[in-house]
């Protein structure tokens, strides 16, 4: 069955925590200790995250990381997509030039591939932050 990355797993549960402390500035140590994730990890992800401008880096003695927009303004594909990319379900549904499926024409599984990854990105781009928090 299809699974979740811990990247996305854990820089969905990072988000999650910075929107409970909306406005606030959050030490990544505080999210790695309250979540029992690895720092480590938890800085390559937030990595990531700051480079969608999904959140913002705040220097200095006080600093940490925050949302950039209001919990309500940011959807659940946006993180995925800005942790794993615009990949497909399946290698033929990824777009590009990179993979082409000799069989794509006939491929009589290719219906399903596509009804499973409608479905999910519908599901992904109807769930804000603030739907997770409340």
């Amino acid at each position: 069955m299809f699974r979740v990355s811990t990247r996305s797993q854990y820089g969905l549960r990072l988000m999650v925590y910075l929107a409970n402390h909306y406005k606030d500035v959050i030490p990544l140590k505080e999210v790695s200790e309250k979540e029992s994730l690895s720092f480590d990890y938890l800085e390559k992800i937030v990595a990531k995250l700051e480079k969608a401008k999904l959140v913002k880096a705040k220097k200095g003695a006080y600093g940490g990381y925050y949302l950039t927009k209001a919990p309500s303004k940011i959807k659940a594909n946006e993180i995925i997509w800005a942790l794993e990319g615009k990949r497909g379900l399946v290698k033929c549904l990824a777009g590009g030039k990179e993979y082409s499926c000799p069989l794509m024409k006939k491929c009589l599984a290719k219906n399903l591939w596509v009804k499973l990854q409608k479905s999910l990105n519908s599901t992904l781009s109807s769930i804000t932050l603030s739907e997770l928090i409340k």
